[in-house]
């Protein structure tokens, strides 16, 4: 009998997502991330749990492929230039001098336990080199979810160099592993100056056709909308069709930067991440429904991610590499993460001691190293298995471990500030055509010292308040309501 069935399949499926967003909401109570939840789900229903047999690693690198692509066009167009200005040096040193160091420190210490009679690796130095690369970038989906879903501010600028850190680290981890496979194929010794040379030209290549494609994307998006200006007299498009067509273009262009830079053998994955910066920072038609969708779309990408990978694995495999995975693990969270953190921040005075301790912490490991440890499998490298399982073993260490103490080791550390209430929550969003901004207050003791009505309230020229959330209560603001502290203002001003 036949048990794939295209009914099967979509059984299985929505039942691994149900699953999965059911426990989610719970992830948050018991304080482990979200993703995690997701990976466990699909070990739970895997070949060592319910059974469910799944060991294609072509497909699995195609679909992680897929997700990384929407993930970091996702992360791209949420990182305002604005934000990351004051930190784009510490940033992007962290992304390519902190992957290329951390990759050497655990590369060397890999090595240093392969030649332990005790232990049960034996990799050459190149293929201890090919693990640590894979696992050398920080994890822009967990980084991501765990500061998008707390909400709590960090000092020092430290979320936007964070989030920049790990949304354009995974380009410098991906060409390290692709190189180093290419490398240890051709049975050659690792040059130095060829590697240079193609992180060089990945590098270029990858930047331009990033910022090459963003503004053939958004060109695309404005020719849409002329198009759709010529039709018969009196008929407009629906203005909700247009947003999600424009998205769908714009998803489409996502995949299409991706297959431009790879074919020029730049990175794609650095292509799609600038385009998705240059979209983000630009005045693009329908672009906040353009993001929502898209970070929709990053959500879906993440959990089935993590669902697949976790129906991949099989733990009894684990068991015998648990010891070396877990000197492996601990190695790079306390001593291959920090070191090259501070070596990479050394340059950079205004960055505290504290701030430095905090960004060495925040090294979460998530789908994206498991993703690349499929490349090894796929190409036929010696040991390719025990690289895989060891990877996810550290993935797994890393998320339990850094990923539920992040926050309280901000707080720790002092550096939490108290915050305003995102616009958001008001559900309310300005056409982007219109010279406005949104912002809220929260009203004090202070703000009410000479009365507790709107009049009385010192309001900055041609600001109006257009919505007050008391509690879980929302109210339309009249001259008479009775203001209270800790009432949330929705002020709509112009810019």
């Amino acid at each position: 009998m036949n048990y794939i069935t295209s009914e099967n399949i979509l059984l299985i499926g929505s039942t691994l997502l149900i699953a999965g967003v059911l426990l989610g909401k719970t992830s948050y109570r018991i304080g482990l991330p979200l993703l995690l939840i997701f990976l466990l789900v699909g070990m739970a229903f895997g070949t060592d749990g319910l059974g469910i047999q799944f060991s294609d690693m072509h497909t699995a690198q195609f679909i992680g492929m897929i997700a990384l692509c929407i993930i970091l066009f996702s992360g791209g167009m949420d990182t305002k230039l604005s934000a990351i200005r004051p930190v784009i040096a510490p940033g992007l040193v962290l992304s390519t001098v902190g992957v290329l160091l951390t990759a050497l420190l655990t590369g060397l210490f890999v090595w240093w336990l392969s030649g332990m009679a005790w232990t049960n690796i034996h990799f050459a130095f190149l293929p201890s080199l090919l693990l640590a690369a894979t696992m050398s970038s920080t994890d822009s989906a967990s980084v991501f979810g765990i500061l998008g879903t707390q909400k709590v501010n960090l000092k020092q600028n430290l979320r936007p160099m964070l989030e920049l850190e790990s949304g354009s680290n995974d380009p410098m981890a991906y060409m390290l592993t692709i190189i180093l496979i290419e490398t240890i194929q051709l049975g050659g010794h690792l040059a130095v100056g060829t590697l240079l040379w193609q992180l060089f030209l990945q590098f270029g290549i990858g930047a331009g056709v990033g910022l090459v494609m963003g503004k053939a994307t958004r060109w695309l998006i404005g020719c849409y909308r002329r198009i759709g200006t010529g039709g018969a007299a009196g008929i407009k498009e629906d203005m909700d069709q247009a947003s999600y067509m424009i998205s769908i273009l714009t998803m489409a262009a996502v995949f299409f930067t991706f297959a431009v830079a790879n074919g020029l053998q730049g990175n794609g994955y650095l292509a799609v991440y600038i385009c998705g910066i240059y979209l983000g920072n630009m005045t693009v038609p329908c672009r906040r429904g353009i993001a929502k969708f898209m970070s929709g779309m990053s959500w879906l990408a993440q959990i089935v991610v993590f669902l697949m990978l976790g129906l991949l694995v099989n733990p009894h495999e684990m068991v015998d590499v648990v010891a070396v995975s877990l000197l492996i693990g601990v190695f790079m969270i306390l001593v291959g993460r920090p070191l090259s953190v501070f070596l990479c921040l050394t340059p950079f005075r205004n960055i505290t001691f504290k701030a430095r301790s905090f960004v060495s912490w925040v090294g979460l490991r998530g789908a994206v190293p498991i993703i690349f440890a499929t490349y090894p499998v796929v190409a036929g490298i010696d040991g390719a298995s025990q690289i895989f399982n060891i990877v996810f073993f550290v993935t797994l260490l890393s998320l339990v471990i850094q990923g539920t103490t992040v926050i309280t080791s901000a707080r720790k550390l002092k550096l939490t500030a108290s915050g305003g209430v995102d616009e958001s929550e008001f559900g309310v969003e300005l056409p982007e055509e219109l010279s406005t901004s949104l912002e809220t207050m929260v009203l004090t003791p202070q703000h009410l010292a000479d009365g507790n009505t709107l009049r009385h309230l010192s309001l900055p020229a041609g600001a109006l308040v257009m919505m007050i959330k008391r509690g879980d209560r929302y109210m339309v603001p009249n001259g008479t309501l009775p203001l209270l502290p800790d009432d949330i203002l929705l002020i709509i001003k112009e810019d």
